[in-house]
């Protein structure tokens, strides 16, 4: 009798253990994850200012590691080619003057750091509140930003879209150079002075892998 009555007992424990199991299995494979890559019209556009005026241009931006979950974008990151950095608002005889300047070691030290990294750390929801926001933002986006081997917290809402394959994200942030460790031009009792906001314009676009 004692017997039958452990068999019973371990035989309800089993069934509960593969019940568990295969109840995990279940939920595991009901998460889907896709990789996206950014493709060559991905862009970074710059905004730099000076008490009379500012200067404009643009970057490349890279990625094939951006990870979304049932269509949601949970992980990844982006690379910006410091040497991709270009101008629009110059003439073309004096662009390239400007161009080798920014990366100069007053500035991005192409040299030394040929890249910059924003790594995301969390995404929620967008429920206003930030400024800026770029139009139609659905997405509070934080993340860890490296420049000039300098990392700081930064967060933006983002307007980001996936239906198709395909990956879209805009937003605009508005940042300080000087939290980088880029200092050169920012006392404004000085001849050249340069403000330390720096504004970027991300245009993002990618494919499923």
């Amino acid at each position: 009798m004692k017997t039958i009555k452990a068999l019973k007992s371990l035989f309800a424990i089993t069934s509960l253990s593969a019940a568990f199991l295969l109840g995990s299995c279940k939920k595991d494979d009901a998460i889907k994850a896709d990789r996206y890559a950014l493709d060559a019209t991905s862009r970074a556009e710059w905004k730099g200012y000076k008490p009379d005026g500012h200067h404009a241009g643009s970057f490349a931006v890279t990625s094939q590691n951006l990870v979304a979950e049932n269509g949601t974008l949970k992980s990844g990151d982006f690379v910006i080619p410091i040497a991709t950095i270009e101008n629009f608002d110059l003439p073309d005889a004096v662009k390239p003057a400007l161009l080798e300047h920014l990366k100069s070691p007053d500035f991005f030290n192409l040299a030394l750091h040929p890249e910059a990294r924003f790594t995301i750390t969390g995404l929620t929801p967008y429920a206003g509140g930030e400024t800026p926001a770029i139009e139609g933002a659905n997405y509070l986006i934080a993340g860890n930003f490296t420049l000039l081997d300098k990392t700081n917290p930064i967060r933006f809402p983002a307007r980001v879209t996936m239906t198709g394959g395909k990956i879209t994200a805009e937003a605009i942030l508005h940042m300080d150079r000087t939290k980088w460790g880029m200092h050169s031009f920012s006392d404004p009792a000085a001849p050249l002075y340069i403000l330390p906001r720096v504004d970027l314009h991300l245009k993002l676009a990618g494919n499923k892998l």
